[in-house]
């Protein structure tokens, strides 16, 4: 095992246990009032899911103080460290089957709720979801678990942090995982060549300028309800999710839709990506992603705390657009990208051209998968994820 990759002896500053005592209280040196009041989310899993699921269900939690706010924290497993970062809308809970695949396979498994998300803090400025706060999060995290640096391995959003995290905290980055979620340089992802291409009408070419703030550009492009533009202005996607949390997180977590291959063959008019602040519709298209057991977990955690705080994230696309004009953009880590053969949005060929600001790069397709790959297909990014862990960071 690398050293550098060695939890130091000392990890207890700034953590703080969630696991209930026999009585099913807390010692008063243990968590945080709300993991008093809500428990341990394991225990919670346990209780809505059913047996045949249980395999999948997250390890015990425990708050961690970072950054200023309170984390939860999900560990499992001992070794190289390896920091899960889930997506929107998505929990830690979107690791469930990544955690214990990866703690056999001799790694120190963390996957946090982020910030914004699940029985983390959620604070209320807009500005306080920006990518400094957000990569502070993982930095104090890391410093109050004592690890040196981790492998860093992010799904949609979490995979922009990922990515970011190799940019601004290098000497804290061990490796990079992305799933679905291409290093596109200067925060210019939603206007990566494919997308724009997809959304123009015949005879029309856009091409985007990093040097140029993107959701201006972005609306040069696309219709003003293409999803992460309708999340700039005012708050109309947020009320509409939280009026029907369930509904609007069955109708994201959707698979065995159109392929990519006839999603390009489509008028440029439905190319907008349109994806939220609807009402759900009547009959939803493909399959489920969920389970009714795991749906209802992760609309538990939105019917609480809103949709708000995790939509703020994309409230500062352009904050964290200027704060990085000045930023390298390669990543000088080992990487390794894992596509989705039908992300209509994360396209594989967006990866493509990666190697350029990637040097040491693995790049993988999962076939027949759509946007969720944790969840729609835990056992090939399981496969692709321990094999690379075990070529560049053995664990023995």
């Amino acid at each position: 095992m690398r050293k550098d990759m060695l939890p130091s002896a000392s990890a207890e500053d700034g953590i703080r246990s969630s696991a209930p005592d026999a009585d099913g209280t807390r010692s008063a040196t243990g968590p945080s009032r709300r993991a008093l009041l809500f428990g341990s989310v394991a225990a919670a899993a346990a209780a809505v899911l059913p047996a045949a699921a249980q395999t999948a269900v997250m390890p015990g939690m425990r708050m961690v103080r970072t950054n200023g706010i309170n984390l939860a924290v999900y560990e499992a497993g001992s070794g190289p460290p390896v920091v899960l970062l889930h997506g929107f809308p998505g929990l830690a809970f979107t690791w469930r089957h990544q955690i214990p695949a990866l703690a056999t396979a001799g790694y120190r498994v963390i996957a946090p709720d982020l910030r914004g998300y699940g029985w983390s803090d959620t604070p209320t400025a807009v500005e306080d979801y920006d990518i400094a706060h957000l990569t502070g999060d993982l930095v104090g995290l890391l410093d109050a678990l004592g690890i040196e640096k981790a492998v860093f391995m992010g799904h949609d959003w979490g995979g922009l942090l990922a990515w970011q995290m190799a940019l601004l905290y290098g000497e804290r980055v061990a490796g990079v995982i992305g799933v679905n979620t291409p290093h596109i340089p200067h925060w210019m992802l939603w206007l990566h060549p494919d997308l724009v291409k997809a959304a123009q009408p015949s005879g029309l070419t856009f091409v985007a300028d990093p040097m140029v703030d993107p959701v201006s550009q972005m609306r040069r492009v696309y219709s003003p309800d293409m999803y992460v533009l309708m999340f700039q202005d005012g708050s109309m996607a947020d009320e509409a999710m939280d009026r029907n949390p369930r509904g609007a997180l069955r109708n994201a977590f959707r698979k065995n839709l159109m392929t990519s291959a006839e999603w390009n063959r489509l008028p440029s008019a439905v190319a907008h990506m349109e994806y939220y602040g609807r009402p759900p519709p009547e009959s939803f298209p493909g399959a489920n992603v969920l389970s009714v057991q795991e749906l209802n977990f992760y609309a538990s955690h939105f019917e609480r705390t809103g949709f708000t705080p995790a939509i703020n994230w994309y409230r500062n696309l352009s904050r964290n657009w200027q704060a990085g004009l000045g930023t390298d953009q390669t990543v000088r880590v080992p990487s390794m990208m894992v596509s989705a053969a039908h992300d209509v949005v994360l396209r594989p060929s967006m990866a493509n051209g990666m190697d350029a600001h990637v040097p040491d790069l693995e790049k993988h397709v999962v076939a027949d998968c759509w946007h969720w790959t944790p969840e729609e297909k835990p056992d090939e990014l399981n496969r692709l994820a321990i094999s690379w862990l075990t070529r560049r960071f053995p664990s023995r």
